[in-house]
């Protein structure tokens, strides 16, 4: 006998509204106007999907590249991808983006003061396996100025981006670190209402993932719907 899963009620304060204005950028990008919705079509589903086609075998790590190891800090990355009950999303494409140790982007538009390292791109992919599972190798990102406000410093953070089998199913969201002294005055993780939904954000420190004398290991879960779902941008 199969036994159905119970329904669980949205819990609408785990998403940010469009705009918060002590984040600048989404007073101006945020809708004025009610949003449409566009009923689905059979396109969206036969498209261009995503698949393990677009990732190369050392795509999940970020700390191999130009012939030589970045500067900064080790981490291993990992954790799932859950639906709404709990149950492992599989083949999920998992692309990763963040700042160097330094704080600094490889972007022609990032022209903060501190170094580039010519051996870390900064971003990388991945596929989730049967059990919905991922893994990064990267490099703990520094923290860096944005002049949204006075004074103005991200946390360090890492970019995730998750698409499904279509263009139209794409989330993104970022990953924190435990005990940033940066994180109350974020405007960007305190957009989100609920207290308990921004500490999803948060990755926690996992001493099964830690290699000895080799790299510290960080946990983040990545919920795609429901009362326990992800904040998503």
């Amino acid at each position: 006998m199969t036994r159905l899963a119970q329904y669980r009620r949205p819990y609408w304060d785990t998403q940010p509204e469009y705009r918060f204005d002590p984040y600048a950028s989404t007073q101006k990008r945020s809708p004025a106007q009610p949003l449409i919705a566009l009923p689905q079509s059979l396109s969206e589903v036969t498209g261009p999907t995503f698949g393990a086609e677009f990732v190369r075998e050392g795509d999940n790590d970020l700390t191999v590249g130009n012939g030589g190891e970045p500067i900064g800090e080790r981490i291993l990355v990992t954790g799932r991808v859950l639906d709404e009950n709990g149950r492992p999303v599989p083949n999920a494409l998992i692309e990763v983006w963040q700042a160097n140790a330094a704080g600094r982007y490889v972007h022609k538009r990032d022209q903060h003061d501190a170094p580039l390292d010519p051996h870390f791109s900064g971003e990388g992919r991945t596929v989730t396996d049967a059990s919905g599972r991922y893994q990064f190798k990267t490099i703990k990102p520094g923290a860096y100025p944005w002049r949204n406000h006075h004074n103005a410093w991200r946390p360090q953070h890492i970019h995730f981006s998750l698409f499904g089998n279509a263009y139209a199913t794409r989330l993104v969201t970022q990953m924190y670190f435990p005990g940033d002294p940066l994180l109350p005055f974020d405007p960007i993780f305190n957009c989100v209402p609920d207290e308990k939904a921004r500490d999803r954000l948060v990755a926690s420190l996992d001493w099964e993932t830690t290699q000895p004398e080799y790299a510290l290991g960080y946990h983040f879960d990545i919920v795609l719907r429901g009362r326990d779902a992800t904040p998503m941008e």
